[in-house]
């Protein structure tokens, strides 16, 4: 078979750098320098050489005796129009940048085991020269124009346009191997598309040379019976045995020699382990002698097939492959539209590459539809373990930058005005100081994201202009470790601030992009509760690194500060973190504070199901639980984007078999049953699935009086901090008891009971709005956390916008 990775033995292969080997494989001192190819013959002769295989012998007459002429002459065309796509797509891609040893593997990352030779042939009849004189008179002119399919002598199947053309264009093949030549050229950039291009017009010239004189000379049967007939009607018949042995010996020479340089590369980047190790080994001129006999041993194998036209219709579909993959590579850095994608050979576009392909996949599954599916079922396969092991990370992805050219123009398309309520969705940006103490809230917010934004964001303090350099750079590689570590689907956001406030107010503005951006911010509490370190109990960070695969980083231990030893100054003071929440709430942002989410169930953090035999409840309180008397709460702006949260945790696997629970507030003089059957038409209208539990709140605590201004809570109202603290407490209370009621096991919970009954692991809090006065911020949050205590994990939900929608 034609070599397609590199030229004929007599010409000095590339090194594993691209250094220029003499024939022998030692690295001579100068060897790089020594000699620079012209066109000629650094690219024409390897090219020519190439395509001019055993085919050119052995295989002329079986093309022309079974297709006819003007068949044989559309397969000729068809195959090369095929390269000479695949050459404009081979042009460009090596004038973009130079070419290194290993062939087709260092020009687009596509691996394949080799080249399959084509020069071991089955034993073939000869016809006597006497008796060939005798039926065809060295003046008969035997025309042979249409096509007389038979059977083929040597396999016993009868022969089609699809077999025939199998055979043919591998004798089509070695299109790059002037290419492989480029450190060895004077010009690459010129050398190589003129060269390549010259060198296919020429060979197409000769073959059809030889199709007419073929079709003119000799008898149809001769063609089909007897490979070797030009024996017989050369003026010197040694000549032509002569020209068998030294083709089939610089091709299947060159071809292995080739194919065990890309077997090296292969072994060089570790692809597929231990597999290819033993093909890593090399001489000490740099002469990868192991993988020569790796390549041997793999054509042994190939040769137990024993006859070439069993093998042509695979190996064509190989080749087939690799020029899509090339036509593919190209095509694809046409459409990513890089700037670096600039070949100074310019004679193809996106059109030619896209016909590259199509025409490359169509003539695979004309020639064997088994083979073609064959082979991209391995490329798929081969394609997904290299996924999975990860490649050199000194590979350009080309997936990477089609990804941003998409991205980029999709997010043009979203349009912030066209936003509806059907299709509201949370983006949420979740501040972390320190992500050791944060992790169980880290994976709860991505649960709750529903497939929208999700950022992590963190605010470095310090002031630009006293130092050096940018402080925050750094951190994105630790960050981006934590991300993939802690299996979430997240962003990082990172910036620097004088304070922690205005740090949160820049990355509420400024982060996402277009039509996604954060519409919800999630803190963690602030309390005065000793912060733990999740990295030392979570299996995903307790163990080390694996140093072996791509990306792989230190531990994340030595990235990241240990957690604030209890009782040392923090970095946001009350005051601060109130106002923080104060001024999301001003730029029209949702607001979570999520409480204890250290002692969420691990399982219900998982990425898994959630299965277990312990069954939870998820409570929603609805309601302002710090305003003094009851009323419909539950169908404020607010109230409901808690139901929306709730539902949406809901739906995420880990939490399918949680039941959620709504806990109805009715005011004193309220008669029960009314609003709870108000709440499930509601709830059905939102084709929402829970539990609706009445409770009776704001008895005794306010009753008569006024409701307080703004929004009528002890918060926003003048009144005595001893009369707030107590219907906080009260409050607590309530939500204490209702955790500690099941509807399947009877009571059970934080304060003791029955343990095998339900117990509640989330509560959905509604919380009140900051006091416009900032005098009053410590207040406001004392409250917040003598209504949250020792309630287990807990969120507090405030919502601006609405979210829930009955319409289709």
């Amino acid at each position: 078979m034609a070599s397609e990775s590199s030229p004929l033995l007599a010409y000095r292969l590339l090194g594993e750098e691209g250094v220029a080997l003499p024939a022998n494989g030692a690295g001579g001192p100068g060897g790089a320098s020594a000699r620079k190819l012209s066109t000629f013959l650094g690219v024409v002769v390897p090219t020519v050489l190439s395509m001019f295989s055993i085919v050119v012998f052995l295989r002329i007459g079986f093309v022309v005796g079974h297709a006819g002429l003007l068949q044989a002459l559309a397969m000729l065309l068809v195959a090369y129009f095929i390269l000479a796509l695949t050459v404009l797509s081979v042009c460009a891609i090596a004038t973009n940048g130079a070419v290194q040893g290993g062939g087709a593997y260092c020009i687009l990352q596509h691996r394949w085991t080799g080249a399959w030779p084509q020069w071991l042939l089955p034993a073939a009849p000869v016809w006597p020269l006497h008796r060939l004189q005798q039926q065809y008179p060295e003046g008969q002119l035997g025309r042979i124009l249409l096509a007389g399919y038979a059977e083929d002598y040597t396999t016993g199947a009868v022969m089609n346009f699809a077999s025939v053309f199998a055979v043919l264009f591998n004798g089509c093949t070695g299109i790059m191997a002037g290419a492989n030549m480029s450190g060895e050229l004077k010009d690459p950039s010129r050398a190589i598309p003129l060269g390549t291009i010259v060198a296919v017009a020429y060979t197409f010239f000769v073959y059809v040379l030889l199709f007419f004189l073929s079709s003119f000379t000799c008898d149809r049967t001769l063609l089909q019976e007897d490979y070797g007939f030009f024996r017989a009607i050369s003026l010197w018949p040694p000549l032509v045995l002569i020209g068998i042995y030294a083709t089939a010996l610089s091709a299947s020479m060159s071809s292995l020699i080739g194919a065990s340089r890309i077997l090296h590369a292969l072994a060089r980047d570790d692809l597929f382990g231990v597999i290819l190790a033993p093909a890593k080994v090399v001489s000490r001129g740099g002469n990868p002698w192991a993988a020569v006999l790796y390549s041997w041993g793999l054509v042994q194998l190939v040769l137990l097939a024993g006859k070439l036209n069993t093998l042509a219709a695979v190996v064509t579909v190989f080749y087939l492959v690799a020029y899509a993959a090339v036509d593919l590579s190209c095509l694809s850095l046409e459409w990513a539209s890089a700037p670096n994608f600039r070949p100074t050979f310019s004679l193809f576009s996106w059109h030619t590459c896209l016909l590259g392909v199509a025409s490359c996949l169509l003539m695979m599954f004309l020639i064997s539809p088994g083979a073609a599916g064959g082979s991209l079922l391995l490329m798929g396969l081969l394609a997904a373990l290299l996924t999975a092991r990860g490649g050199p990370s000194s590979w350009g992805y080309v997936s990477q930058a089609l990804l941003f050219h998409q991205v980029r123009k999709y997010l043009l398309r979203l349009d912030v005005r066209k936003d509806h309520v059907k299709f509201w969705r949370p983006q949420l940006l979740l501040l972390v100081g320190n992500p050791r103490g944060a992790l169980p809230l880290l994976r709860l917010a991505n649960q709750l994201k529903k497939g929208g934004l999700y950022v992590l964001g963190h605010v470095t303090l310090g002031d630009l202009d006293s130092l050096p350099s940018d402080p925050v750079q750094p951190q994105y590689g630790a960050w981006l470790s934590l991300v993939d570590r802690a299996q979430v689907k997240a962003f990082v956001d990172l910036t620097l601030s004088p304070s922690v406030r205005q740090g949160a107010q820049h990355l509420l503005r400024i982060s996402g992009l277009g039509g996604m951006k954060p519409n919800t911010l999630v803190l963690g509490f602030y309390d005065d509760a000793p912060p733990q370190d999740h990295f030392l109990t979570d299996p995903a960070f307790s163990e080390p690194a694996d140093s072996t695969r791509e990306g792989s980083s230190p531990a994340l231990s030595t990235l990241f500060p240990p957690p604030r030893a209890p009782g040392s100054p923090r970095a946001l003071n009350p005051q601060d973190y109130v106002a923080t929440v104060a001024d999301a709430l001003k730029m029209n942002k949702n607001v979570v504070l999520a409480r204890a989410s250290g002692a969420l169930p691990p399982e219900r953090l998982s990425r898994g199901s959630g299965g277990t035999s312990q069954l939870h409840h998820v409570d929603v309180w609805p309601l302002n639980l710090l305003r003094p008397r009851g009323g419909p709460g539950y169908v404020d702006v607010c109230g409901l984007f808690l139901l929306q949260m709730a539902t949406i945790l809901g739906m995420v696997p880990a939490w399918h078999s949680a039941r959620l629970r709504i806990f109805l507030c009715l005011g004193p003089r309220e008669a029960p049953g009314a609003a709870e059957g108000r709440l499930r038409a509601l709830l059905s209208q939102l084709r929402i699935r829970a539990e609706v539990q009445e409770v009776v709140w704001g008895e005794g605590a306010g009753a008569g009086e006024p409701e307080a201004e703004e929004e009528g809570d002890f918060v926003n109202s003048g009144r005595g901090d001893a009369e707030a603290e107590a219907l906080a407490r009260s409050a607590n209370a309530l939500v204490r008891a209702q955790q500690g009621r099941g509807t399947g096991g009877g009571p059970g919970g934080p304060e003791g009971g029955d343990a095998e009954g339900p117990i509640t692991a989330l509560t959905f809090l509604y919380l009140p709005r900051p006091p416009a006065d900032p005098a009053r911020y410590p207040r406001y949050l004392a409250l917040l956390e003598t209504l949250t205590r020792d309630l287990g994990p807990t969120l507090l939900v405030h919502g601006v916008t609405p979210v829930t929608c009955t319409d289709l």
